[in-house]
């Protein structure tokens, strides 16, 4: 029996173990999202989200992913999504890696989104410029 099905991992033929790669973020956009159209017909669409890890009250610490999604999910990211979303990503995780010109290694981890939603309200994404009519 494989020795990582204790870890929610999948069990193929042969006693083989793939490790899966999923993402799930609840975050705000940090900026409108940019769209890319290739000649080939592809869009892709970036953008970055927000996550908060809450220690407690007092110590929060905001994380950033940059986020990329081609089709037609970057086409309606593109029309709906703004700064300031609430959204939902599912995905999965790649770590770019380079060495610089001064030769250090560097990292720059991306979320390819599988799936974007809205996460709120309408009202939620936008911003409180004006005070509500009573």
């Amino acid at each position: 029996m494989c020795p990582c099905r204790e870890l929610l991992l999948l069990h193929v033929q042969k006693e083989v173990c793939v490790l899966a790669n999923s993402v799930v973020l609840l975050g705000r956009v940090g900026q409108d999202p940019e769209l890319k159209y290739f000649e080939s017909g592809s869009v892709k669409a970036g953008f970055s989200v927000a996550v908060d890890r809450n220690f407690s009250k007092q110590n929060r610490i905001t994380d950033w992913f940059r986020v990329e999604v081609w089709g037609r999910q970057a086409e309606f990211v593109g029309e709906w999504v703004k700064k300031g979303s609430l959204l939902s990503v599912t995905g999965q995780l790649e770590i770019n890696r380079w060495t610089d010109q001064a030769g250090n290694q560097r990292e720059n981890p991306l979320i390819k989104a599988t799936d974007v939603r809205f996460a709120g309200s309408k009202r939620d994404s936008q911003p409180a410029t004006t005070a509500p009519a009573y």
